[in-house]
């Protein structure tokens, strides 16, 4: 028994020479791999076969007309018809679902990812439109946040807006209106947009201000999808509500 203890104990206090030593990388080494037509020759045609009903189910639904617009609703800063429009549908969309008012609503111009030609909306095209799973909430911001979201307009060269007006010239901002009342700096105002936007990204910061945060916990998506199918025909054009003179 006295054997087997003196063993042990020699064992354990050869252990740590007997470990090895921690692993340092010294050097790292990387290849790019395209993933274009190149790489069809390597696909797994077996795996291909399989998916080709779920593809052809997806591509039917995605296809399915909801809209028509009757002129092609383009992307251009300052302001532009897709932006208008995206801007407008999440601003009743709000106005819907929130408890309270919704003075105005703000859409990035770099969240339009495509523009819609003359012709068929369809489900595709609201998917191509906002292929991010942002959600709708409402921020409570001062008037005077509201100012200096708008100098950022100023300064970046617009932003999608619904129930607002802004001006400004060689990057300064001239005047800000909602509900065509000049901005009150310590009113309080209600702004749909997206959580992507409320963390102050695209140069929004003034939107991190906010005293109030309300999540909808809508796909923004979802709510453009529903509302090209409830207006049918999509109209939307450039109305001077982000007057930006260089």
């Amino acid at each position: 028994m006295r054997k087997i203890i003196v063993f042990a104990l020699c064992s354990l206090l050869l252990l740590p020479a007997c470990q090895k030593k921690a692993v340092q990388v010294t050097s790292v080494a990387t290849e790019a791999i395209p993933v274009d037509a190149s790489s069809d020759a390597i696909a797994d045609k077996a795996y291909e076969a399989q998916l080709a009903p779920v593809k052809a189910e997806l591509e039917r639904e995605m296809n399915v007309q909801i809209g028509y617009a009757p002129e092609r609703l383009y992307v251009r800063e300052p302001e532009c018809p897709m932006l208008n429009w995206a801007t407008d549908a999440l601003w009743e969309a709000a106005k819907a679902v929130y408890p309270g008012k919704v003075d105005i609503a703000v859409v990035n111009m770099g969240g339009m990812r495509c523009e819609w030609p003359a012709g068929p909306v369809t489900r595709s095209s609201v998917f191509e439109l906002m292929p991010f799973d942002n959600r709708l909430v409402v921020l409570t911001l001062k008037g005077a946040d509201i100012r200096e979201l708008c100098q950022s307009f100023a300064t970046y060269g617009g932003q999608g807006v619904a129930g607002m007006s802004v001006k400004a010239k060689n990057g300064q901002l001239l005047d800000v209106k909602i509900a065509g009342k000049p901005v009150q700096p310590k009113a309080l105002y209600t702004v749909a947009t997206s959580d992507y936007l409320s963390g102050g990204t695209d140069h929004m910061e003034a939107l991190t201000h906010y005293v109030d945060y309300w999540n909808s916990d809508l796909l923004i998506r979802e709510l453009y999808l529903q509302a090209v199918m409830n207006l049918d025909t999509i109209r939307a054009a450039v109305d001077g509500r982000m007057d930006i003179q260089p």
